[in-house]
């Protein structure tokens, strides 16, 4: 008996699994007792590897544990489809045993499993979905040798496009933002990954008309990535003129000046919260869209748009709040317990951007096929598990009320939109392909009952002094918007 060990499970008996065993019971690793292996081919029932049994499957794992007073159970199973690693990590987060993962087949291909390789379970784990991960080399050729410029690049979106774009060496890269420090920051980090990139920096406020325009003037970007905007739900209800100025005027501004001086390609970043909106947001994402659609079609430019759900990690995001509400002792707060969401990862966002503006032929609605929508009260039990504590018991979870403008859950398409798979992502254009994403033609365009005059004619109002009505009127472009009319500018929250 080794004291002060802590006692550990291996799921999965084979190759991997063999190999972290072998690790783990290596001189330098004497902290940890290995119990034995838990695998769910019945063949490897009552076999032993290094001296170890294969003690049962997935069904055995909590008496295992109990029996053996197992404290870490490392899953080595790095082949098995998303879905079943799900599953597991679900059944031994439940256990109160600390869940460690061998994150990817490539590290037992290249001989490189360690005790190292072995990270935590985190929350991206439990999607439940493979990650869509698309080779860009060849589809992001488009921006090679060309003036790029990225609107909200201090953004969690805005910054990562600016990552991922780098590599493929355009000929200047423009990060545009209206925060300083934000801004500062992935200039630091460009410059120091890629030092013979041409990087310029400009703070800006896309609502400033005249400041855009002279930037398009002077850089005369070939390619635009439209990531600015305000996306805070419940505070953009509270703030209602905000929203219509910053994500309908300062798409607009951009959107026309990407016209005006000849961009080739335009992408807007929209949202789910644009499908049948029920808040101030998300009818506002949907008039940008709109917008794009219906300049498409009298511009040379190829406008598209690409709609996902929640970002994991991204700012204002429900995980880090969650994770700094265990830090302090509890209470997680969830507003509903029906409430559910589709979730994906900032990189999977990011690809399936560049991608869209590879493929556009102007018009589309990109959409990433982002699996099943998950329950926002499982995932804080679930992040709390991870966190090493018992929901209820150690931190207790609070009810707070759907917020303004909230729904219990979110959509993709509307009724009118059609899908179509594609390559990667999907397209309304009508493309086929089958790794993981879709899009739908999602109405608008030059046939959209919402033209491109009527929306100019609402817009030409003072920036400055925007009244309820006519915010309503604005709003009112989106046939589905279900959110109340403004009586007032500031609207309180239900509790």
């Amino acid at each position: 008996m080794i004291f002060d060990s802590v006692f550990t499970l291996i799921y999965g008996a084979g190759d991997c699994g063999i190999l972290v065993a072998r690790e783990l019971l290596s001189p330098t690793m004497n902290d940890r007792k290995l119990i034995g292996f838990i695998d769910d081919d019945p063949h490897k029932h009552k076999l032993t590897a290094y001296n170890l049994p294969v003690l049962g499957d997935r069904k055995a794992i909590a008496s295992i544990v109990s029996e053996f007073e197992v404290k870490e159970i490392i899953i080595a199973i790095p082949s098995a489809p998303k879905t079943v690693t799900s599953e597991i990590i679900n059944l031994c987060i439940s256990t109160g045993a600390k869940v460690r993962i061998i994150p990817g087949i490539s590290d037992m291909l290249n001989g490189r499993i360690s005790f190292s390789t072995i990270r935590d379970v985190d929350v991206e784990d439990l999607l439940g979905r493979d990650q869509v991960k698309t080779d860009l080399v060849g589809i992001a050729e488009y921006v090679q040798d060309k003036v790029v410029l990225v609107t909200g690049a201090g953004g969690s979106i805005g910054s990562e496009l600016c990552r991922q774009i780098a590599p493929f060496q355009p000929s200047k890269l423009l990060l545009l933002g209206h925060g300083e420090n934000s801004i500062y920051n992935i200039e630091m980090e460009l410059k120091s990954t890629h030092p013979h990139l041409h990087i310029e920096p400009i703070i800006a406020d896309i609502q400033d008309r005249a400041r855009i325009e002279t930037i398009f003037a002077l850089h005369r970007p070939r390619v635009v990535f439209h990531a600015a905007a305000h996306k805070h739900v419940p505070l953009m209800e509270k703030n209602p003129s905000e929203a219509v100025k910053n994500n309908v005027f300062g798409t607009q501004n951009v959107a026309d000046c990407s016209d005006q001086y000849g961009v080739e390609r335009f992408v807007l970043i929209s949202s789910d919260k644009a499908v049948n909106p029920t808040s101030v947001m998300g009818a506002t994402k949907r008039i940008a869209e709109m917008y794009v659609q219906s300049l498409n079609a009298r511009s040379n430019t190829k406008f598209a748009s690409v709609r996902f759900g929640n970002v994991l990690g991204s700012r204002g995001s429900v995980i880090p709040l969650f994770k700094k509400q265990i830090a302090k002792g509890g209470p997680i707060t969830v507003t509903h317990p029906d409430m559910v969401r589709y979730f994906m990862t900032i990189p999977e966002a990011v690809q399936l951007v560049i991608q869209a503006g590879a493929m556009s032929k102007g018009g589309e609605i990109f959409i990433l096929d982002m699996g099943e929508p998950v329950r926002i009260l499982k995932l804080a039990e679930d992040l709390i598990r991870l966190s090493g504590y018992e929901p209820y018991e150690d931190i207790d979870i609070e009810f707070t009320g759907i917020r303004n403008g909230e729904k219990l859950f979110e959509e993709l398409l509307t009724a009118e939109e059609g899908a179509t798979k594609s390559g990667g992502t999907g397209t309304g254009g009508g493309s086929s392909g089958s790794d993981g994403t879709e899009t739908g033609s999602a109405g608008g365009g030059a046939s959209a009952p919402q033209t491109l005059e009527s929306i100019k004619a609402q817009t030409q109002k003072s920036l400055e002094n925007l009244r309820d009505s006519c915010i309503n009127s604005i709003l009112a472009l989106v046939d589905k918007y279900e959110g109340k009319e403004l009586g007032l500018a500031e609207r309180p929250e239900k509790l």
